[in-house]
């Protein structure tokens, strides 16, 4: 069986889904933009194009965005893939 190859608007909605995911965690947690970054080692501008799918999080930007929000890595993980 073949396996299928990811195509960048796969990509595109994996990075929008990741992404609505953040903003919800975070707005859950009352936090602004600003409030995120200064917890963590990241522009409050980056962590806006995250939550609009147009920035690709690497390992240790996961690493920061949960020290932001106070919360473990793989947490950060934990939604519903499409």
């Amino acid at each position: 069986m073949k396996k299928k190859t990811k195509t960048k608007k796969d990509y595109s909605r994996l990075k929008k889904q990741f992404g609505e995911h953040l903003q919800k965690i975070r707005l859950d947690k009352g936090l602004s933009l600003r409030e995120v970054a200064q917890n963590c080692d990241l522009d409050d501008s980056n962590i806006s194009k995250m939550e609009h799918g147009r920035f690709n999080v690497q390992i240790s930007t996961l690493y920061e965005l949960a020290k932001g929000l106070d919360m473990h890595p793989s947490d950060l993980l934990k939604y519903d893939f499409d």
